[in-house]
């Protein structure tokens, strides 16, 4: 990815608001949420906001899956949701992304 080409997503009303009333709250082991944190930090540095031709925020999604919802909490649940059912865990999604340089 190239982190020149980030650039910020700007947020409604409707996303700050939903922002303010659902706190995600983690499932996930130690281990996969340490997997998580890598991958956000490689695919965005963590922000939730920045964009990368059609790919959107923290986990660099595309529009479809976040269903125009860019919320934190909708990035945080639909990235567990897109890595269970693609590669099982978060542990799993950060080989791939080690082998491939995506996930």
């Amino acid at each position: 990815m190239n982190l020149g080409s980030l650039v910020n997503v700007d947020t409604t009303a409707t996303e700050v608001a939903s922002a303010k009333t659902r706190v995600y709250k983690s499932k996930l082991s130690k281990a996969n949420q340490k997997a998580k944190a890598w991958i956000a930090y490689r695919e965005s540095r963590g922000s939730y906001t920045v964009r990368n031709g059609i790919y959107i925020g923290r986990y660099q999604l595309t529009r479809s899956y976040l269903k125009g919802d860019y919320s934190k909490y909708n990035q945080e649940v639909t990235a567990d949701r897109y890595v269970k059912n693609r590669y099982g865990s978060w542990v799993n999604a950060k080989r791939h992304w080690q082998y491939y340089g995506w996930y």
